[in-house]
């Protein structure tokens, strides 16, 4: 597994270090993490790891396409590796739990703005987001009995 995580970010033209691999890794075996949870889990894998070290890294592993952060409005930022198919997400308004959704119509309609409300101001659009709201299962059914 190293060895395919070294990998990955020589290709994505990253120096590798011990603490990016712990970082990858972490992010590699979940989903939606905020970067507490990287920070906390990373440090166990690696022993020290300050949290603006985990911040830098999430930074740049973002800025190279390795990961998606994602803000759902009135929650903190996630961190996923699912990248580069333009998939949207559903959030569960009371516990926050967040799922990937694909995209509703074909590979990724929502890239061309409408002609109908107007052009894309000059704008080449090349990702879209797309949050769908509502109540994961487990709050459903305790909502049901409440």
């Amino acid at each position: 597994m190293a060895d395919h995580l070294t990998e990955t970010l020589r290709v994505a033209g990253l120096r590798v270090t011990a603490a990016r691999l712990a970082v990858l890794e972490t992010l590699r075996g979940q989903s939606h993490v905020a970067a507490d949870t990287v920070a906390a889990e990373s440090r166990r894998r690696l022993g020290t790891l300050s949290t603006q070290a985990v911040y830098d890294i999430l930074r740049a592993f973002t800025a190279a396409g390795l990961i998606r952060r994602i803000e759902p409005a009135g929650s903190a930022a996630v961190y996923e590796t699912r990248v580069g198919d333009n998939h949207h997400h559903v959030v569960c308004r009371l516990c926050g739990a967040i799922a990937d959704v694909d995209c509703a119509v074909g590979s990724a309609p929502c890239l061309d703005p409408s002609r109908e409300t107007g052009p894309a101001h000059g704008f080449t659009v090349d990702e879209a987001e797309v949050t769908y709201w509502g109540l994961c299962p487990v709050c459903s059914r305790e909502r049901e009995f409440a």
